[in-house]
């Protein structure tokens, strides 16, 4: 099994930059599946070698277009063939359902393509052929969004999404072999919602995964050095850390690093 950044930026302001792209990340086992495929994504897995027409499952964890910008094409690319409906489908109620405006984020136009939809809700287990995607909660703007442990071909691959800490959330990524943490920022600031540094740090040393890759940096923690931030967090927590790269990518189970 093998996982690949396709984009560790995030931040509106990243995101329109580019400093790092935004094209989520593609986990290939006995399932394929993309998370979290932002702007750039179909680019992006041309650019690393993932043919997207092979994705089993699309996950999208909330309703932001950093996160959900290019899901419409990776269904379209899932069901290149107007007669075929395959694949799966996650996503948060503001997503599938509707917003507090009563909007949602994906035409059904793409959805009715798929073999099947779910709303995903923390604590509700949801089966992806043989791998099995746990939601867990999340403290961010979108109330409905949701990080998730995957667990696949004997492994166990957490994922924060966007998040602040709480103390709650720790107890959900225990025995990890992997966290992918979306460390946004250096330190805290007026705008909650999100993982720092020293937050992630926290979340690691109570969790206590194998290793963690932090990813979807915003443009200040870009500036500072991803690196040392890195750093930082596995000298606090005790963690093997990794400041993941676009292209990037990780072997199971022997969390082996390839740039």
């Amino acid at each position: 099994m093998e996982l690949t950044f396709l984009g560790t930026g995030g931040g509106r302001f990243n995101l329109i930059d580019q400093l790092r792209r935004t094209g989520g990340f593609y986990i290939s086992g006995t399932t394929r599946i993309h998370v979290d495929p932002g702007p750039g994504a179909l680019a992006a897995c041309h650019d690393f070698s993932i043919d997207p027409r092979k994705t089993d499952a699309v996950v999208v964890t909330h309703n932001h277009i950093d996160h959900l910008n290019d899901a419409a094409l990776m269904l379209e690319a899932i069901n290149c063939y107007p007669s075929q409906k395959r694949g799966t489908f996650i996503s948060s109620e503001s997503m599938l359902v509707a917003d507090e405006f009563n909007e949602r984020g994906i035409s059904s136009y793409f959805t009715r393509k798929t073999e099947r939809t779910n709303v995903a809700r923390a604590g509700k287990p949801i089966k992806i052929g043989a791998a099995t995607l746990m939601p867990t909660p999340v403290r961010h703007e979108d109330k409905t969004g949701f990080g998730f442990v995957l667990e696949m071909d004997g492994c166990r691959i957490g994922y924060t999404s966007d998040t602040e800490y709480f103390p709650a959330l720790p107890k959900h990524f225990m025995h990890c072999d992997l966290l992918i943490a979306n460390n946004l920022k250096c330190a805290p600031d007026s705008v909650g919602g999100h993982l720092y540094t020293a937050a992630t740090a926290r979340l690691l040393s109570e969790c206590r995964p194998k290793m963690c890759a932090i990813a979807h940096m915003g443009l200040s923690l870009l500036k500072m050095g991803p690196s040392k931030e890195a750093r930082k967090i596995e000298k606090e927590s005790g963690v093997r850390t990794i400041a993941a790269t676009d292209g990037m990518s990780i072997s199971f189970p022997s969390l082996k690093v390839k740039k």
